[in-house]
């Protein structure tokens, strides 16, 4: 593909790339919904010159990306590229986040077991908090954007010019939102979508920061929790009913989420192919709204609720609202102990590789041993090392470099 070359290079040498196709309530109400479209694919066309030093990284919406160098300033609003680059060494190039505080709860829970890794996005901006501009990424100067060009054109003020000149005059897109949940994307993106797993964009991303060899290690773990897992899975007429879910505010109602569908949103419960108590939902949006009575009627075995690993959504504050309501004393997650605290959909590997280890012990504690106690905020329980679905000190060595 062609490639637009700045008039005026940016210091880090990071070429413009791009493409004809370049230039989508996020917690508990996401992003809009729609009909599952595009098809996967894992091929790239990633090449590197003969000096080595330029380079392209392909990619759905945006085709081909050239660099000129790993990128060190990364602007990112969902916390699986900021994850990504902890995991990549890179984690101090992350220059913002959306809803930093709740992010670096969940991530600083998780980090606190790995010794010498720490996020450090408690203290990062938010770039949504008051709707994404392009002021704010001018002011940034960042090499390069972890976000999905169509998802930045169903943003306020938002044009495809807008996203063009960003890429051109700071620094190029690179994202891919909707493989989230395999939603529609915006329709002048939907001809050249495609969708990729976590641990595929994951790879993408790796190469953009020059970090195959980390990316390599960090795959063959997940890989073997992967297989740890399918080993030990009950036959599926003996698995758990279960519901991903966070209260609303007034107490009213469930915001749900499926557990199974495509999409790396749910790729910590999709691999532990629990039975899914609102299977047969097909939702006008990415979540359901239910109520009490219909929770009830559904009667799931396991209630995981979204968030609570960090106190903004404190898993004992959840239980006492859930039992201050008959029908929510009546459900048998509640009269059974099994409501259980949640991470981020917005997951990197570090994450992913906890809220696996995580859910299948709440799932499956026969198999996987039992969810300890856990007050919302607290570092990540201890796990006897032979229940842990990974080794902490192999995980921390991969991110500091020395493994």
């Amino acid at each position: 593909m062609a490639e637009r070359t700045d008039a005026n290079p940016t210091r880090r040498g990071v070429i413009k790339g791009g493409s004809a196709m370049l230039a989508g309530g996020v917690l508990a109400g996401c992003t809009g919904g729609g009909a599952q479209s595009g098809t996967n694919n894992n091929s790239s066309t990633d090449s590197t010159t003969a000096n080595d030093d330029s380079y392209t990284v392909g990619m759905a919406p945006m085709g081909d990306v050239s660099f000129e160098g790993a990128p060190e300033s990364l602007f990112v609003v969902f916390s699986q590229y900021a994850d990504m680059a902890v995991a990549l060494g890179h984690g101090d190039a992350v220059n913002t986040i959306y809803s930093p505080e709740l992010a670096g709860d969940v991530m600083g829970s998780y980090c606190a077991r790995l010794d010498g890794v720490s996020p450090g996005w408690k203290d990062l901006t938010d770039p949504l908090a008051d709707g994404l501009s392009k002021e704010t990424l001018y002011e940034l100067d960042s090499d390069v954007h972890f976000l999905d060009p169509a998802y930045v054109s169903t943003q306020q003020n938002w044009k495809r010019a807008d996203i063009d000149e960003i890429a051109t005059n700071v620094g190029p897109w690179f994202g891919n939102f909707y493989s989230g949940t395999h939603d529609e994307p915006p329709e002048s993106y939907r001809e050249s979508y495609q969708y990729y797993s976590l641990w595929d964009l994951f790879g993408k991303v790796a190469r953009v920061l020059r970090e195959r060899a980390r990316y390599r290690k960090l795959e063959r773990m997940h890989s073997n929790v992967l297989s740890t897992i399918r080993s030990k899975l009950p036959p599926k007429e003996e698995r758990p009913t279960a519901v991903r879910v966070t209260l609303n505010d007034d107490n009213s109602a469930f915001y749900t989420y499926h557990l199974n569908r495509p999409g790396y949103w749910l790729a910590d419960t999709r691999p532990l192919g629990a039975r899914d108590a609102f299977a047969e939902k097909d939702w006008s949006s990415l979540w359901g709204e239910v109520g009490y009575e219909a929770m009830l009627e559904a009667d799931p075995d396991v209630i995981l609720h979204l968030w609570s690993i960090s106190p903004q959504h404190d898993i004992d504050e959840v239980r006492k609202r859930i039992t201050s309501k008959p029908a929510g004393r009546e459900l048998a997650a509640v009269r059974n102990d099994r409501v259980y605290p949640a991470g981020m959909r917005y997951q990197g590997p570090i994450m992913n590789l906890f809220q696996l280890e995580m859910t299948a012990k709440q799932l499956y504690p026969e198999q996987f041993g039992d969810w300890p106690d856990y007050t919302s905020g607290d570092p990540y329980p201890e796990i006897p090392a032979d229940e842990q679905l990974f080794d902490r000190q192999q995980l921390a060595a991969v991110v500091d470099g020395t493994a």
